[in-house]
């Protein structure tokens, strides 16, 4: 099988380069990648850079140039304070992009043209891990707390990211197989964020729930393995 990993955001991809300071980097017109033997296996890792734009397009030319049976994005994202525990891992059954605004005519109709429903029937009935499994929604900011209310409203939203409804989209166009594991960074509730102002706080958070990831991603990538 021949899988290739995004990882989105800018500290993201500095715990990978930490994790592996032995990697022979690559440039893309995107960012940079890198091929590395994991587990026994070969395996292509590279930075899709962070927001919709970047997902979207660092999708597409990995899609068109490393030609991935399965797509795996892994990252942090955002939970809302009581919905979702801090490390928790999502496994992504569906992405939504919320920030969406349409005045001329059916905002509703123009949300669900960029939703996605991942088929993640090819996994095993027995995971790897546990996971909460269920939707991530994302937008071009950190979520704003007057937008929890309509998002768990709505949506029955836990926790929100930048990239995976990008990814997915594209995915799904070229049906090719995703796999989106995000894993909470930290919690906003009604008063802010926990790392709102305090950027040092998301980057250790964020060295621990990647170390987490790529830890399991050698099962992860077995169990995608023996159903693909």
């Amino acid at each position: 099988m021949n899988a290739v990993v995004i990882i989105s955001a800018n500290a993201e991809w500095r715990v990978v380069k930490e994790l592996y300071p032995n990697l022979e980097i690559q440039n893309s017109p995107y960012g940079e990648f890198a091929n590395l033997t994991f587990d026994l296996r070969p395996l292509t890792i590279f930075h899709g850079g962070w927001g919709k734009i970047s997902a979207a397009a660092t999708a597409q030319y990995v899609i068109d140039h490393f030609k991935p049976d399965l797509l795996v994005n892994l990252g942090t994202c955002g939970g809302f304070v009581g919905r979702i525990d801090k490390e928790a891992i999502i496994l992504v059954e569906r992405t939504l992009v919320y920030d969406i605004i349409e005045q001329m005519g059916d905002g509703a109709e123009a949300i669900e043209h960029y939703a996605s429903d991942l088929d993640l029937s090819w996994l095993p009935v027995d995971l790897p891990f546990p996971t909460r499994r269920g939707l991530l929604v994302s937008a071009d900011r950190d979520i704003i707390a007057q937008d929890i209310p309509m998002l768990i409203e709505k949506y029955h939203a836990v926790a929100a990211d930048w990239e995976s409804g990008a990814i997915a989209w594209v995915a799904q166009k070229n049906n090719v197989r995703v796999l989106i594991l995000r894993a909470v960074s930290d919690l906003v509730g009604g008063d802010g964020g926990e790392a709102y102002g305090n950027i040092e706080l998301f980057h250790e958070r964020t060295k621990t729930v990647m170390r987490e990831l790529f830890r399991q991603l050698p099962d992860w990538l077995n169990a995608s393995d023996s159903h693909l």
